[in-house]
């Protein structure tokens, strides 16, 4: 396994710039109502409006959404191309939110940036939310979007390499659908790269999510409590391998890159999938960012700038890019 991104932390510096932004986060959302005292509907509108860790998201004019059949009802897929240079293949990208928040046209700024650094055609899945749709009707979404890549969209979009990647409740759909690719389709291999960002993978919660406590650095543990309720409504074993990626068989998976920062209550999970990724035998990456909060690629901060240009470096490299 390749570490990459990690400097060691001295006792009493570190990086002041990411300590700095935590404490000021902390502060802020500690002065907002509980969100949980909100139905999720709810909830998400108030996200939208900037009432939440994250600013209002910027959409682009350049975006065009796909609409594809799914076993329970249309699926839109945003696609941003790129713009200066020719497509050399798609991202699929699978957002973040406990399964319950977020949406696939939050991440367009993000998105374009991948698409002019590495030429890959964005296509960001709105797959179903929790608890109004709970598990596995978001993961058959995000199954069906990567197996139409394979099978109508890469001649539909004029590019053959593909490419998958998620945050957080992201990285875990990104994981389950390889392994169902695998294991249902035999297409796991058509995806050349994966990038898992502050991933989580065992959702019984691993050490680090458990002792975290209320400290909200974007979320805390109540937080992944409750979304693992609302994923799995439907009272479904958190074990099986299909819902923790952790516990399933992961050999054979493309090329891996994980990334987490150390002030994140998903550290363990980061850490422990990455050592089961490479034990299994496929290549893989680890990047650790010290006083990285959960998901800080999205915050303006020098460490979110390294591991955005690390990850585009990844991609270049498993598709064979100069």
């Amino acid at each position: 396994m390749t570490v990459t991104g990690f400097h060691p932390l001295p006792s009493d510096d570190g990086n002041d710039e990411a300590r700095s932004f935590n404490r000021e986060l902390a502060r802020r959302l500690a002065l907002l109502p509980d969100q949980w005292s909100f139905p999720p509907a709810v909830i998400r509108e108030r996200r939208a409006e900037g009432n939440g860790p994250f600013p209002p998201a910027q959409r682009s004019s350049h975006a065009r959404t796909r609409m594809i059949a799914g076993p329970h009802g249309e699926i839109p897929l945003r696609i941003l191309a790129p713009r200066t240079r020719p497509a050399t293949g798609a991202y699929l990208y699978l957002h973040g939110g406990g399964w319950t928040l977020g949406g696939a046209d939050e991440h367009d700024m993000r998105l374009e940036e991948i698409a002019e650094a590495t030429g890959l055609i964005g296509v960001a899945c709105g797959y179903r939310l929790a608890p109004e749709h709970p598990y596995p009707q978001g993961l058959d979404d995000c199954e069906t979007a990567a197996r139409w890549l394979v099978e109508t969209g890469r001649l539909e979009l004029g590019i053959d390499k593909l490419t998958m990647g998620g945050d957080s409740a992201g990285a875990n759909l990104a994981a389950a659908t390889l392994i169902r690719l695998r294991d249902g389709h035999g297409l796991a291999s058509a995806y050349k790269a994966v990038v898992f960002g502050c991933g989580c993978f065992d959702l019984r919660l691993t050490p680090s999510a458990r002792r975290w406590g209320a400290e909200k650095l974007v979320l805390n543990t109540r937080d992944l409590t409750m979304f693992v309720r609302h994923y799995l409504a439907h009272g479904h074993d958190p074990a099986l391998p299909d819902i923790s990626p952790l516990m399933a068989d992961l050999s054979d998976l493309p090329p891996a890159h994980f990334v987490v920062g150390t002030a994140d209550p998903l550290l363990d999970d980061t850490l422990f999938m990455a050592e089961r990724w490479r034990m299994a035998g496929n290549h893989t990456e680890l990047a650790l960012y010290p006083d990285g909060c959960h998901v800080f690629q999205q915050f303006p901060l020098t460490i979110a700038a390294d591991s955005n240009r690390r990850i585009e470096g990844f991609l270049h490299e498993a598709l064979g890019e100069p």
